[in-house]
């Protein structure tokens, strides 16, 4: 017997200030999954959010949690787990403080209040730290901090918006490590983020969001597998510097800039990159314009490929990316 839904929404819609936000969104979360939520800034996944805690009213449609509505019910409320960018706790409180004032908050029974805050520490790795004011933490614990204050009603469902937003390397695998061990408590994990490698480590199904509209809604596994499909013939190229005309070389050889030093671009098997140029020629052809490229090697596409097609308008197809790191 299939058990019921940690939440699901059906034909929502909803408008700010005369925009539509969000149109015509079907979605289904099933309890101990983890499900990306990717898209261009200004797509509607905060509103979406939002809409899924009872934070907003839906203009048309519905939103359940748990059977209930949570527009409606506080109940149903408190089985959602909101964490939000902004850390919202108490600085001037240790973490074990600031866990007790959200359980009594939550409406935690007095009885239920030391278990609940115990079994959060310990799901978030905070232990060592409880007794510690949260003002004098680094941003990594004290995002741990506010994912445990988000656990302790054992939500049936999870909603993180750019969970490692402006954390180090260290901080970041440690809180992917909390996240990756919460389906096993049977919530449903929703994670709005723009880090693709966050999406792939923590995600078993992706959602894109654009212009309103889910655009996409598979699992992750199954739309790789399909991107992979085609012949490894595409490149990655990595480049130590790059200045005005490293720039050039670069566009010229069909690259384009993904962030302040990666330059990347994709293709299709049989595409030509750089007139058809070979990996070697490509080598030689970026090292004459004053790209000093250390190698080219492969790589296999991942989801930011993926994300760029679907935005761009186009069906998912065989694509592998050749980049450049200036």
């Amino acid at each position: 017997m299939t058990p019921d839904p940690a939440a699901t929404v059906r034909d929502l819609a909803f408008s700010y200030r005369n925009r539509r936000v969000l149109d015509r969104v079907d979605l289904v979360f099933a309890r101990g999954e983890t499900v990306a939520l990717l898209g261009p800034n200004g797509a509607g996944k905060t509103s979406l959010m939002r809409l899924l805690a009872g934070r907003l009213v839906p203009e048309r449609g519905s939103v359940r949690v748990a059977g209930g509505d949570p527009g409606r019910s506080s109940a149903v409320r408190r089985a959602i787990a909101w964490v939000p960018q902004e850390v919202a706790l108490y600085p001037r409180l240790t973490v074990r403080e600031n866990l007790e004032v959200f359980a009594r908050l939550l409406g935690l029974p007095r009885a239920a209040r030391a278990p609940a805050v115990a079994r959060a520490l310990t799901r978030t790795g905070l232990d060592d730290v409880a007794s510690r004011l949260v003002g004098v933490l680094s941003g990594g614990y004290q995002r741990r901090a506010n994912i445990a204050a988000a656990l302790l009603g054992e939500p049936a469902l999870v909603l993180l918006d750019e969970p490692t937003q402006g954390v180090d390397q260290a901080a970041r695998a440690a809180i992917h490590a909390v996240l990756e061990r919460l389906p096993e408590t049977g919530a449903a994990l929703l994670v709005a983020t723009h880090d693709f490698a966050e999406a792939e480590r923590l995600a078993g199904r992706v959602l894109v969001l654009q212009d309103g509209r889910i655009r996409l809604d598979g699992r992750l596994a199954d739309l790789l597998a399909r991107l992979r499909a085609g012949p490894p013939e595409h490149e990655v190229a990595l480049a130590e510097a790059a200045g005005p005309a490293a720039a050039a070389a670069l566009r010229q050889a069909g690259f384009h800039p993904a962030s302040p030093l990666v330059w990347q671009t994709d293709r299709r098997a049989g595409d030509t990159v750089a007139g058809g140029r070979d990996g070697a020629a490509l080598l030689a052809h970026l090292r004459r314009h004053g790209v000093p490229v250390r190698e080219i090697r492969v790589r296999e596409p991942g989801l930011d490929v993926l994300y760029r097609d679907v935005t761009a308008g186009e069906p998912p197809a065989d694509l592998r990316p050749v980049e450049a790191v200036a």
